[in-house]
């Protein structure tokens, strides 16, 4: 099936994925959004889309982090968003412990490698196992919030516009898919701010450009590799 894209605003805000977590079965979304976003969210990513909020807040895509093996949440998660995870999911769902509480930037990941913040040294055997993959720490253009700086799925990786050949390279061979470098909402460098994808579709932020959503594209689908 055809690779979807689609641009969203959350709650009139272009930064969607600091609000949208998703992977290949479900989407967790803040509530209150419309009727559009909801069925576009859906339709993009063809998934199920479950609405709640973490540590009592609508920023789900800066606190959660996962793949297609399992779900990881901070410590600071309210006891009752966790049951409420891991009834609706069909994944195992792993509570991180450290200070290190906004596990979307800090942690990188696909169904095949885990990059995590430098300061997280001591929880990368509990994240490698949890997510099923190998974990390293390690920056990406020497930002340590390795996941605000980058997006992948298991076809491609876009990264922040600074890293070097190679780093991409390196990456590509980490995560095993090819890797480019890319913005989003009009320029924004910080590419897990403005985009949520897997393996299916990806969502960008409304304000990105033209240009920005073909290259997007080409990386998340995979086109990239198949050159």
């Amino acid at each position: 099936m055809e690779f979807e894209v689609a641009r969203i605003s959350v709650f009139g805000n272009p930064n969607i994925g600091v609000y949208i977590f998703a992977n290949d079965d479900f989407a967790l979304i803040p509530p209150g959004q419309t009727e559009k976003v909801v069925k576009t969210v859906e339709e993009t990513l063809r998934v199920r889309v479950i609405e709640m909020k973490i540590v009592d807040s609508s920023l789900l895509g800066l606190f959660i982090a996962g793949n297609n093996h399992a779900i990881l949440v901070p410590s600071i998660a309210k006891e009752y968003e966790i049951e409420k995870l891991k009834k609706e999911v069909d994944l195992p769902v792993h509570v991180i412990p450290g200070r290190l509480t906004a596990l979307g930037n800090v942690v990188l990941t696909n169904d095949h490698y885990a990059l995590l913040h430098p300061e997280m040294e001591g929880l990368k055997k509990t994240i490698s196992n949890a997510l099923g993959v190998p974990a390293e720490t390690g920056t990406i253009a020497k930002i340590p919030t390795v996941g605000s700086a980058a997006v992948f799925n298991d076809k491609g990786g876009l990264v922040h516009p600074e890293v070097s050949d190679e780093e991409a390279e390196e990456l590509s061979q980490k995560f095993k898919v090819p890797v480019d470098v890319g913005t989003v909402n009009y320029g924004v460098p910080y590419v897990k701010m403005g985009v949520v994808a897997n393996n299916k579709g990806a969502l960008v932020g409304e304000q990105t450009t033209g240009p920005e959503l073909a290259r997007i594209t080409q990386v998340l689908s995979g086109a990239l590799g198949r050159q």
